[in-house]
């Protein structure tokens, strides 16, 4: 059985915070606001992923009112919702995603990104992929004023062995 989930988030951009996507630092000036690390390309992967399981989005499991995920690493929320994924018999087949962001430019980090995303939710290389746009000027975005991005996961549930 194949199952579907697509993710998005958008952080605005503020100075004296770190810029990180997918679990790697960027050289920024500016920095994504936000309870945690404010990973967007990371809290897009949790949400297709929970799409996917139809068991809600990030916001249920780590609510920003708990002080529990204050600055945390948004790595180590994605392998609990990993964990969810195999507690379901779930596996990913795939995983493709975009990074919507005026500067810095984002490609030079992909391989990066694509590395510590892979590693954490247990896929090869080949089975994600990372892409990087800008909303040509238009919009917050546009503007520098913000990051998002989206993410799309085809997941595939293992059948479970019949007894006889």
């Amino acid at each position: 059985m194949f199952k579907i989930g697509i993710g998005f988030d958008l952080h605005i951009l503020v100075e004296g915070r770190s810029l990180i996507l997918g679990g790697i630092k960027i050289p920024s000036e500016l920095g994504l606001l936000g309870h945690s690390d404010a990973d967007v390309l990371t809290h897009a992967v949790m949400d297709a992923l929970l799409g996917a399981l139809g068991r809600g989005d990030i916001g249920k499991y780590f609510p920003p009112t708990n002080p529990e995920y204050k600055n945390i690493s948004s790595l180590i929320l994605l392998k609990k919702i990993v964990n969810l994924m195999e507690k379901d018999s779930c596996k990913i087949n795939n995983l493709d995603t975009i990074i919507l962001a005026e500067k810095p430019k984002i490609m030079p980090y992909a391989l990066r990104i694509k590395k510590k995303l892979a590693g954490v939710l247990k896929i090869s290389l080949s089975q994600i992929n990372i892409k990087a746009t800008t909303t040509e000027g238009a919009g917050g975005i546009g503007e520098n004023k913000a990051i998002a991005a989206q993410a799309v996961v085809l997941l595939i549930k293992k059948k479970k062995s019949v007894k006889r």
